[in-house]
């Protein structure tokens, strides 16, 4: 069998090869489960049994001159999104609460654009400050960032920012042009300089090969990430993947395995398209080996009910 040899034992905190990745990879029938056993056991050895929970907000929605093939808020996209400026305080920390009250530990002020203004930037340093009060880890997804600019998020309360790499660099060109692969990594270095927390992953499901999937876990794994969200790809119409197909659940949950089993030590997040990619398989993202999600909605899509979501934990025995 593919998996002979492996153990969570032997891969510890420090992860498999890629040698073992490409044979687990093409693993079939009842071998995949023995795959999401196995990555189940590192979750639990290297993580615990607990669940970490995020949130998010749209805090500026649309009208972004990036070309991402799969965002209906790029101004390239012919989606049909909600466009407007960034959100007031008041609105944010309302979001804020709600989420607190779920269980969440974790709120991201999201915003869309190549990177926020200076004074949009001092106004979410604001929200940062008021999402500190409430008692929740604040994170920001605002772009690309200069060191001096995530230095200023860091001192008004920010524990951790997100920044994707999204595919591998190999593949990036074919989902964005306006801007490079190597500029996401020059932001997460610029954030890791500062000694802020890391949470970057990307998308599946953008027509990337497994070899792509491999490459960004390898380049995740060489930053030195601590959170790792695994989105996948909805289709949303007048984008340029907007006519692609979701990934089947047994691929999806693969991916979760082999990333579990790449980066045993970090956070594995399942967040964007969790429920309309995984349909009845969604409470297997944990035997598969995650151990984070968002709950609650995402940027320009609805999020499966967090009441739900709460009822799941609670019934496979996991912990908040």
């Amino acid at each position: 069998m593919a998996i002979t040899g492996l153990s969570a034992r032997n891969i510890g905190y420090t992860g498999i090869e890629r040698d073992f990745v490409l044979n687990l990879i093409a693993l079939q029938g009842s071998e995949i489960f023995e795959l999401f056993s196995l990555a189940n056991t590192v979750r639990v050895n290297a993580r615990g049994n607990r669940v970490d929970l995020c949130s998010i907000v749209n805090a500026k929605s649309g009208a972004c001159p990036e070309d991402c093939s799969f965002c209906p808020q790029s101004a390239h996209s012919g989606a049909n999104v909600e466009t407007y400026p960034l959100s007031g305080k008041g609105e944010i920390l309302d979001a804020a609460i709600k989420a607190k009250s779920l269980g969440v530990k974790r709120f991201c002020v999201v915003t869309s654009g190549k990177k926020v203004s200076a004074k949009e930037l001092d106004a979410i340093c604001g929200f940062v400050s008021g999402i500190r009060k409430i008692g929740l880890l604040p994170c920001a997804t605002l772009g690309m960032l200069t060191a001096s600019e995530l230095k200023d998020l860091k001192d008004a309360g920010l524990h951790r920012y997100h920044h994707n790499l999204e595919t591998s660099e190999a593949f990036f060109s074919e989902i964005c042009t306006t801007h490079t692969y190597r500029e996401k990594v020059k932001t997460i270095e610029a954030a890791k300089s500062i000694g802020l927390s890391i949470c970057s992953g990307g998308i599946f499901g953008l027509g990337e090969s497994w070899r792509d999937r491999i490459d960004m876990a390898f380049a995740l794994k060489d930053i030195g990430v601590d959170s790792v969200p695994v989105n996948f790809l909805s289709p949303v119409p007048g984008t340029p993947l907007g006519g692609r197909q979701h990934l089947s659940p047994i691929e999806a949950l693969k991916i979760i395995a082999v990333y579990r089993l790449i980066l045993p030590a970090c956070e594995v997040r399942v967040c964007g398209g969790r429920h309309s990619t995984l349909r009845d398989l969604v409470s297997h993202i944990f035997t598969a080996g995650a151990d984070g999600m968002l709950i609650g909605n995402y940027l320009t899509t609805v999020g499966r009910n967090p009441v739900d979501d709460l009822q799941m934990i609670k019934d496979l025995e996991l912990e908040l």
